[in-house]
């Protein structure tokens, strides 16, 4: 970084310190002496009640864990309280299905017993739990079309002490995760390629390790029990939200209303406090399988990445609206070709100064990957202080090639969707 700004020959003194601020064309101007202009954006949208709440409670007991990450108890009080809830949650929608039925059945003839039932049924099949499916709209991969990259799924899971998956989803988002899907829970593997393809190959190795690491650390949140329970409070939640600028029988109805959503509220609030502790501790393990299987290095370095997902995300947008500025199918079949590639030199392109400069964001802003997340710059605190790692894993250029001949249709069918319909 120093070479190129001492060729290009720009910069300026900070206005507040004089401390000589290099200037680099794209990026911000700040001063690293004493943070002048460090932080020129606006703030993020405020969010809603429950992700306000969730952002508050993972910045609260991330900073109480980064400082004591001892050994988990086998099932603490807190994770005990918080199944026997879950279970009370998925309890209340089979009684609502048993009362329905029962009143509709037994009720019949007696007035409006089984008109009511009949409303109860519905309500506890609206209510339910949902089992997760794999979506219809990205790219599916099983074991006899990729088995470079179940290979190497399955030597990180091995790594991070779990078992490999049953699938690997991909599609466009700037993000990975792991999850269950079917009435038999199998294990489903989530890749966005907007978060894979701006990786390093030993970066995408932590990314496996950290994504694995969650089925070996006891996070509740990615168990069937408190995960679903978790989702039907939220939707719960959103049924009983006011309608705003109704009449006065739709105003009578928010008020009535009322208690069953605070109460709801309640429950969820609840149900966060008792498992976030856990869900928290499991994302600093996590991090730290991430640099077991691809090395410290590699670990930091995606933290690092997690900063720049916007520009990701803004990049890919920026092509698809290009692609359609110039008309036909024809321009949006040029964009999708290398748009991938594109992406990745773009990224490639961000020095170390504008990584340190987000560094420092994400310490004022208490950036995190999403709402049950620890901060990120306190994740990347602990895997830099804890036990330094080489690579466990390797992934060489004959095993990173074998694997992206193996992701190509799926590569190039997503940059076709990207420019088609943009991203989220």
């Amino acid at each position: 970084m120093t070479d190129r700004i001492t060729v290009a020959g720009q910069g300026q003194r900070c206005p507040d310190c004089g401390t000589w601020a290099p200037v680099e064309a794209g990026f911000v101007t700040w001063c690293e002496a004493c943070g002048w202009n460090v932080d020129p954006g606006a703030p993020d949208p405020a969010p809603g009640r429950i992700e306000a709440m969730r952002r508050e409670l993972a910045r609260r007991y991330g900073e109480r864990l980064v400082a004591d990450l001892g050994p988990r108890p086998h099932r603490d009080a807190a994770s005990v309280v918080a199944y026997v809830l879950a279970l009370l949650v998925h309890g209340v929608t089979v009684g609502l299905l048993v009362a329905g039925v029962l009143l509709a059945v037994l009720g019949w003839g007696v007035g409006l017993l089984p008109v009511v039932g009949l409303l109860l049924v519905v309500l506890a099949v609206v209510l339910r739990p949902r089992f997760a499916a794999l979506p219809e709209d990205a790219v599916v991969l099983r074991r006899p079309d990729a088995p470079a990259l179940f290979a190497l799924v399955d030597e990180v899971a091995a790594v991070a002490g779990t078992t490999g998956v049953d699938a690997v989803v991909v599609d466009a988002d700037a993000n990975a995760s792991v999850g269950s899907y079917g009435v038999r829970h199998r294990r489903v593997l989530h890749i966005g390629l907007g978060v894979w393809e701006v990786l390093t190959p030993q970066q995408r190795v932590a990314l496996l390790g950290h994504e694995l690491g969650h089925f070996a650390h006891g996070d509740l949140r990615h168990g069937a029990v408190v995960a679903r329970a978790l989702h039907s409070l939220a939707l719960w939640h959103y049924f009983l939200t006011p309608a705003h600028d109704g009449d006065l029988m739709q105003r009578a109805t928010n008020w009535m209303l009322a208690g069953p959503r605070w109460a709801v509220l309640g429950l969820l609030r609840l149900l966060d406090l008792l498992t976030l502790r856990a869900a928290q501790r499991a994302e600093y393990l996590a991090d730290g399988t991430a640099a077991r299987a691809g090395s410290t290095a590699a670990a930091t370095g995606l933290l690092d990445r997690l900063l720049i997902v916007p520009s990701v995300e803004l990049a890919l947008r920026r092509e698809s609206v290009v692609a359609h500025s110039r008309g036909g199918s024809a321009a949006r079949r040029d964009a999708a070709h290398g748009l991938w590639e594109r992406v990745a030199a773009r990224i490639a392109s961000v020095p170390e100064r504008e990584y340190e400069r987000l560094r420092r964001v994400s310490a004022l802003r208490g950036h995190s990957a999403d709402s049950t997340h620890p901060p990120t710059h306190l994740r990347r605190q602990r895997v830099e202080a804890d036990e330094q790692w080489e690579a466990t894993v390797r992934c060489d250029a004959e095993r990173a090639g074998l694997i992206a001949a193996e992701l190509a249709s799926a590569r190039e069918r997503t940059a076709h969707l990207v420019i088609r319909d943009g991203v989220a």
